[in-house]
């Protein structure tokens, strides 16, 4: 993994734009690894391993049996990767990774809450697209799709596969519309994801982590303000709205009594 330690807003506005179409995912704390909530989940709180499948199937079964009670439309949870979105979506722990096509939301989730280096990692997901893990050729991404049926159970749930696959479900939600968002999900749980990305690299690093120290983040979050990216926009219901009102407590305008619009 390429590491890159960020001086400036503009040299991470510089650096990201060179890379074209990949994925990004912010982290408030550089020292995080890339892990699922799931991983995080189990590694706190279910120490045997052998026993992640049968928790991980247990947690998707309760929730088939129970959300159609708060769906119109209960035939999502048939689709395991809308099944998952929508568990992601809700506060689940989930295997899947949240990742946006947009390094400035990135960059917003690694530095709202960062009170030390942060880090935007940025995923080489067009080489990826095409790509298959070492030692067996059919497991591009096309051949392991978890939107179709029966792919999940066949190369993620045993946990066995050092694969990814990125995407979107096939109907994307506000949520993830107005964040530019894609999923990665991992075939293997027990590893944070530049491991396995490992297994497809062909000796150019497929992630780079841009490291943002806490001297960049007043000037960073206030060019994010003025793009418009906060959380009335990324989460755009009653929640998102509430939960930007933190950062208005930071912001002054010269001249106004008032600060704000």
């Amino acid at each position: 993994m390429d590491i890159l330690h960020i001086s400036s807003w503009n040299e991470f506005v510089t650096r990201t734009s060179e890379c074209d179409g990949w994925a990004f995912r912010g982290l408030p704390d550089a020292d995080w690894q890339l892990y699922s909530s799931l991983s995080r989940y189990l590694h706190s709180y279910v120490s045997d391993k052998t026993l992640w499948r049968q928790r991980e199937e247990r947690a998707l079964r309760i929730f088939r049996r129970k959300a159609h009670n708060y769906l119109p439309d209960p035939a999502v949870l048939a689709d395991d990767v809308r099944c998952l979105a929508l568990m992601q979506h809700h506060g689940a722990p989930t295997r899947m990774l949240d990742f946006t096509k947009s390094p400035f939301v990135a960059a917003f989730f690694a530095l709202y809450k960062a009170t030390r280096s942060a880090a935007v990692f940025a995923l080489d997901t067009p080489t990826l697209w095409s790509a298959a893990p070492r030692g067996d050729a059919t497991l591009k991404r096309e051949a392991i799709d978890p939107r179709v049926q029966g792919n999940f159970e066949r190369h993620f749930a045993g946990n066995g596969k050092e694969i990814i696959w990125v995407g979107e479900p096939e109907a994307m939600d506000r949520r993830l519309v107005a964040q530019s968002g894609t999923f990665v999900v991992p075939g293997v749980l027990d590893k944070p994801l530049d491991e396995i990305i490992r297994q497809y690299e062909r000796g150019t690093p497929l992630i780079r982590k841009f490291v943002l120290p806490p001297a960049i983040r007043t000037e960073a979050m206030l060019s994010l303000y003025r793009m418009n990216i906060t959380h009335a926009t990324l989460f755009p219901d009653l929640d998102g709205l509430a939960r930007s009102i933190g950062y208005e407590l930071e912001i002054t305008w010269p001249g106004y009594r008032d600060a704000g619009p």
